[in-house]
């Protein structure tokens, strides 16, 4: 069955048990200063945009798009399931966040994630997705421990765009 990414809530059981785990790893593996997930109460508080990837009624993925303002978006809360890594969640996940991203108009979409050995696979993949490293943006500051990255999102050709985004 292929995998697809489904509009979801933060706040359903299931959900804030798999965040947990999230937020637990990230906790163990950055400073205190440097962990900027959020939590699931924070992400339905912020109107963000959820989805998740499910194999078996079970969420195995899941990511958010919060709006920093009128064009442009922040990509937050990717996470894989340790063993679903490797099978193409955070794909899915990311073609669902700039197909949104797209609809709403923005024109970048930024994302935070961490310089530590353990976040080289998710760097990879953003790099691979066309985002490219930047420096910190909307209150984030310059930290060793933080890799900042936007993807600039053109237009879908059969979008129509209004005119005074020219």
């Amino acid at each position: 069955m292929p995998l697809t990414a489904l509009r979801d809530d933060p706040l359903s059981p299931d959900v804030i048990a798999f965040l947990a785990e999230h937020l637990a790893d990230m906790r163990r593996i950055s400073p205190p200063e440097s962990v900027h997930a959020l939590e699931p109460a924070a992400l339905a508080r912020s109107g963000a945009a959820f989805w998740t990837v499910r194999e078996a009624d079970r969420p195995i993925g899941c990511g958010a798009l919060t709006a920093l303002g009128e064009d442009e978006g922040e990509l937050k809360s990717m996470r894989t399931a340790h063993t679903a890594r490797g099978r193409g969640v955070a794909t899915v996940l990311i073609a669902a966040i700039v197909a949104e991203a797209k609809a709403r108009g923005y024109r970048r979409l930024l994302l935070e994630t961490g310089t530590e050995q353990y976040f080289q696979a998710a760097r990879r993949l953003y790099e691979r997705a066309g985002f490219r490293q930047r420096g910190p943006f909307a209150g984030y500051r310059e930290d060793p421990h933080s890799a900042y990255y936007e993807l600039e999102l053109q237009p879908d050709p059969g979008m129509a765009v209004p005119a005074e985004r020219f």
